[in-house]
């Protein structure tokens, strides 16, 4: 119906998509008409790769164009599989998706200097594979939020309750005197970390955020990363290239308003986060061969 209202037209919507109904109605499409078929999520061999399943969604069209970067680190057949089945001049990236690879491209391989990469999140292990990934790429690299506390400790300062993956400690230490009394818990960086870290994006000529400085769904721990997400969004205006990317850092940048002031938002959690870790994304590369 939403479709139907957007398009000022009928749009047929067919149940199965492995029916003899998808077969008949997509081969007897008319120019300008238009069928949706079901939610191909609903199939098992979907996030399977089926093959077949890929081909026989193949066989009801003449061009194949993806625009679900979201989806891009999945191998799943109709995002994966399925290009394979289209010459390379019948496949191509929708408006989105050239947008997400053009940003993501522009900040791996074209970055103007100095970069700086503001990781936050909660956990080292989430995170590990992209800083290692940028460790020679970033001229800056800002660590927030809960994952702070395990290099924290790593660098023999007293941490409190706050979270900390022990079994990361020399992981966090390799890569790399501020203490919390014991019974408390960090929950946003200070005053001091804002200033600094904040100096550093102001000088930025490109900026990768992933991940927010603290717990900013609490209005009382939420000034780390409003203060950053200013900072950002402040750097951009001066003509620096930004790029946020992550549910937490999305979801800081629309809470403070500040979408509109920073170069590009990524659609993409789990598929940006791959490809900064240097992983090669199925959705595109399928689509690239």
């Amino acid at each position: 119906q939403y479709l139907s209202t957007l398009l000022a037209q009928e749009v047929q919507f067919i149940s199965d998509c492995l029916s003899t109904e998808a077969q008949e109605q997509t081969a007897n499409l008319k120019m300008g008409q238009v069928i949706l078929l079901e939610n191909v999520r609903y199939y098992k061999e979907e996030e399977k790769g089926d093959v077949n399943f890929a081909k026989q969604l193949a066989s009801y069209g003449d061009v194949y164009v993806n625009d679900a970067f979201g989806t891009a680190h999945r191998a799943h057949a109709s995002t994966a599989i399925i290009a394979q089945f289209f010459d390379k001049t019948k496949k191509t990236f929708g408006f989105l998706m050239e947008q997400e690879v053009q940003a993501a491209n522009q900040v791996m391989h074209n970055a103007a200097a100095p970069f700086t990469a503001i990781i936050g999140g909660a956990k080292v292990s989430d995170k590990i594979l992209i800083i290692e990934n940028l460790l020679d790429r970033a001229q800056h690299i800002i660590i927030g939020g809960g994952m702070a506390y395990t290099f924290f400790k790593a660098q023999g300062g007293q941490i409190g309750n706050s979270l900390c993956e022990d079994d990361r400690l020399d992981m966090a230490l390799a890569l790399l005197t501020t203490s919390i009394e014991s019974g408390w818990m960090g929950l946003d960086i200070g005053p001091n970390a804002i200033a600094s870290f904040s100096e550093i994006v102001a000088k930025s000529k490109t900026i990768l955020w992933n991940g927010p400085m603290g717990v900013f769904e609490m209005e009382a721990f939420q000034q780390g990363t409003k203060a950053i997400a200013g900072a950002v969004a402040q750097a951009t205006a001066q003509g620096a290239f930004s790029l946020v990317g992550g549910g937490d850092s999305v979801a800081a940048v629309n809470k403070f308003h500040l979408s509109d002031k920073v170069s590009y938002v990524s659609t993409g959690g789990g598929a940006m986060l791959e490809y900064f870790e240097g992983k090669e994304l199925p959705g595109i590369a399928s689509i690239l061969a």
